[in-house]
């Protein structure tokens, strides 16, 4: 779709890593430092809702704020237009790395040791958010949102959190929505009541960890 072009003056799409509706995710060289980034591009299409706006300034906010080893780094958010289509693209670092939705596609069993360090890296992420002040809630934590590189020495890899698209600050939970986000089958049941608080995430973890076992 957009392979070649070049966004804010200086990233070059590569090739398109995911989509959703009026969604994109691609992944593309930074021109400035010759690394690879991974820019996410919300299009003004005729599907468009303003909340998924909101959602999406909400999500490069909060990135942008984070200090984190486990979640992909903030560089960059702006305003796109072409002759073609219009919206905002949210830029940041890549991680070569496959979702645990993928390992488990592709064949790969986790023991119950690898569970436990698993369940242990993600709860070291969630404290971290959880601790910011405000606290913030992902509210979409599931497989294809974990990302694990290989093996490193006696540790099953680094575990990274994605897709922050779906978030919300407990600041923000006094403000009623009809907007049900997150993904059925991983949502605790006050969130389908657009209710969220910090353990809504670690019912989240308990059903990733039953995905996978």
């Amino acid at each position: 779709m957009l392979q070649g072009q070049i966004l804010g003056d200086r990233y070059q799409i590569q090739s398109q890593l995911g989509k959703q509706t009026g969604r994109h995710t691609f992944l593309a060289q930074d021109l400035k430092t010759g690394t690879a980034v991974v820019v996410k591009l919300l299009i003004f299409s005729p599907d468009f809702k303003w909340t998924d706006l909101n959602l999406f300034e909400r999500e490069a906010e909060t990135l942008k704020h984070l200090d984190c080893r486990s979640i992909p780094e903030y560089i960059d958010y702006f305003e796109v237009q072409t002759d073609t289509y219009q919206g905002f693209a949210l830029v940041q670092s890549y991680i070569e790395a496959k979702s645990l939705k993928e390992q488990i596609e592709n064949g790969r069993k986790f023991s119950e040791s690898e569970l436990q360090e698993l369940a242990k890296s993600i709860l070291g992420i969630l404290i971290y958010l959880h601790g910011l002040n405000p606290p913030v809630i992902h509210r979409d934590l599931k497989p294809s949102n974990i990302l694990l590189k290989d093996r490193s020495g006696h540790s099953i890899g680094n575990v990274y959190l994605i897709d922050f698209g779906s978030v919300q600050t407990v600041s923000q939970q006094g403000q009623a929505t009809l907007t049900i986000v997150g993904t059925y089958g991983y949502m605790p049941p006050e969130q389908f009541g657009g209710r969220t608080v910090a353990a809504s995430d670690l019912y989240s973890l308990g059903a990733t960890l039953i995905y996978l076992a």
